[in-house]
């Protein structure tokens, strides 16, 4: 337990499609301690709020029992985007939610979300919010239909109708303009179903007396609306101002970066998130470590990386894919891959994918800029990726900006950023 000192702290807690993480941090973003939980270790049945809250309960406690209580001020949550349930007044779910990859199957929702939404609306599409916010507004006695972050903030506040402006998007909600579209009633929606939205980092009430006697909290802690987990991972790495960008080298490629308007740009899948003022946009990929995991397994590639040279180039111009199709930088379903002519040198060929997802990602950028972003500032890496020194210097010839070491990939120290902010805007910090 740190002492018990004048050292106030908040909690952010990400509850994602596996578990449950926490973590407390002071006011200079030092993650002190730490939480997390598996929904496995509950049920094998995710969709389950229980089993949620559950999972946050246990990341919780953990991170209580290594501080001092006392000393927290403020507690964020972020949720999976589009996740949805609709709840009773006293946050009861009235059916099993659907989660952020269930799809709506009912073909008229889809048709009056397709003839009414913008096409700029991160609301079309089977899995979009708005699309579930439809199929649950018949329950009977529905109070609101919210998001998993909503709920689960809903425990600590007692108010299951507050949400916040990432986790509103997909589900109509206009970032811009910060309301609800006025769009979303022609598509049968029920408004007064929705809930309010805060922007994200904004204070939503003090936390309730029985939360606080339940958790051994203080009675003046703040909760503060949250955000998604896609978002709160960014804000975890440390990338704070226009220009800084966040390159996730997973299975595939995404690359996000902190603009000062927003861009919407839906032949890309392309549409921003409002966090303070200002817009978090990015694309993803299909190129990526699928392509390496195809060619080569992990020892492989660490023992070929030994003999690459990264100061110099291969002359090989690919654009790295394992099967037909690219959504972004450049949409195109029917796209080749380019991956020949094949070097004899299993070395020479791994340099060439290299450098071609490097390609990739640089047009990635350039193709944000096109569209009204800021100038590339800087890079911050995530994923497996970003172990790959070779690699990284390739990337950083093709992109010569700083590379820059991230502050955390855990989406909960992001969630306790805005809780930081949180925490701050109600004067408790």
């Amino acid at each position: 337990m740190i002492s018990a000192t004048n050292r106030p702290l908040v909690i952010g807690i990400d509850i994602g499609t596996s578990g449950a993480r926490a973590v407390a941090m002071d006011a200079a973003f030092n993650v002190i301690a730490s939480g997390s939980s598996k929904l496995a270790d509950f049920s094998t049945d995710h969709r389950d709020p229980v089993i949620w809250w559950k999972a946050v309960q246990t990341a919780l406690g953990q991170v209580l029992e290594a501080i001092d209580r006392m000393q927290v001020r403020a507690i964020a949550i972020d949720g999976t985007s589009g996740t949805m349930l609709p709840v009773s007044a006293d946050g009861a779910p009235l059916a099993v939610p659907m989660m952020y990859n269930d799809p709506v199957g009912d073909a008229d929702i889809l048709a009056h979300i397709k003839a009414h939404a913008p096409q700029e609306s991160a609301a079309h599409g089977a899995t979009s919010g708005l699309a579930k916010a439809l199929l649950f507004k018949s329950i009977p006695d529905v109070f609101r239909v919210i998001h998993q972050a909503d709920w689960l903030a809903g425990h600590f506040t007692g108010l299951y109708d507050v949400s916040d402006e990432n986790n509103a998007l997909k589900t109509g909600y206009d970032p811009v303009s910060r309301c609800w579209s006025d769009w979303i009633a022609g598509t049968g929606a029920r408004l007064d179903l929705l809930p309010d939205v805060l922007p994200a980092g904004a204070p939503i009430a003090g936390i309730s007396k029985d939360a606080a006697d339940a958790l051994g909290l203080p009675e003046d802690v703040v909760i503060v609306a949250g955000t998604t987990d896609g978002c709160a991972s960014f804000l975890a790495t440390g990338a704070d101002q226009p220009g800084d960008a966040v390159s996730a080298l997973g299975t595939t490629l995404t690359v996000k970066m902190l603009s000062d308007r927003p861009l919407f740009a839906p032949e890309y899948g392309l549409y921003s998130h409002r966090i303070g003022d200002m817009w978090l946009a990015g694309g993803a990929s299909n190129t990526g470590g699928v392509v390496l995991s195809a060619h080569f397994d992990t020892d492989g590639i660490a023992a070929l990386s030994a003999e690459i040279d990264p100061t110099t180039d291969t002359g090989l111009d690919y654009y790295p894919l394992v099967r037909d199709g690219e959504r972004f930088p450049i949409n195109d379903p029917a796209m080749k891959p380019r991956m020949s002519p094949r070097p004899d040198s299993d070395a020479v060929f791994l340099k060439a994918i290299f450098e071609g997802i490097a390609g990739v990602e640089a047009l990635a950028y350039d193709r944000l800029v096109s569209l009204g972003s800021p100038a590339l500032r800087s890079i911050r890496t995530v994923g497996g990726g970003a172990k790959n020194a070779v690699w990284t210097a390739i990337r950083n010839r093709k992109m010569p900006v700083p590379f820059l070491a991230v502050a955390s990939e855990e989406a909960a120290a992001g969630t306790a950023r805005l809780a930081l902010i949180g925490a701050k805007s109600a004067g408790v910090l």
